[in-house]
């Protein structure tokens, strides 16, 4: 995989690899606590990434350990890849959202139709929020914290608080008549 081939994906394994050796399982549980409310990405991703990337000299496998997890380290032909990806204009985002697009299409369906995935929605997303505020809170009090995770953190709690305040303005006939459910504490995790 020339550099010039490496996609985000890959890129943002390089990227955690940076901060010292991961098994694919320690990767994907790094990506969706770091990335998560903004990039998805699959165990199976991840895995087939770092084989590409090994293929490439971009990482190298150690030795299994506990349940067979291989540990990767990134190379210096990696760290330069990685450097050469960042480089490059990143383009722009790419909105995938199902529900909208269920939404642009519901006067196509029986009244009431989308309550119920509205509804299911809306509570997702205040559940990500309650969670990343508690997150902010813990980045926050700790000494020297990361600006760019800080920027990463505002950058999610800013959308998590406009998609709640998106679902509250919804018409009747969208989100239906009935209070929002109430959402139950949660701990201080990313979803």
């Amino acid at each position: 995989m020339p550099a010039q081939d490496l996609n985000a994906t890959a890129a943002s394994l390089l990227g955690f690899l940076h901060d010292g050796p991961r098994t694919g399982w320690d990767l994907v549980a790094t990506a969706e606590a770091a990335i998560g409310p903004f990039w998805s990405l699959t165990r199976s991703q991840v895995y087939r990434e770092l084989a590409r990337m090994a293929e490439s000299g971009y990482v190298e496998a150690g030795d299994p350990g506990p349940r067979e997890r291989r540990p990767y380290e990134i190379t210096d032909a990696g760290r330069a890849a990685f450097l050469e990806w960042a480089s490059r204009e990143p383009g722009e985002e790419v909105i995938r959202f199902p529900l909208l697009l269920l939404i642009a299409l519901g006067r196509h369906m029986p009244a009431g139709q989308l309550i119920p995935a509205v509804r299911h929605h809306r509570t997702l997303h205040a559940i990500r929020l309650q969670r990343l505020e508690g997150v902010m809170q813990a980045v926050e009090a700790a000494q020297g914290a990361d600006p760019f995770a800080v920027a990463t953190m505002r950058f999610g709690l800013g959308y998590e608080r406009a998609a709640v305040a998106w679902f509250d303005d919804l018409p009747e006939e969208i989100r239906g008549t009935e209070p929002w459910p109430e959402v139950p504490p949660v701990d201080g995790a990313v979803a």
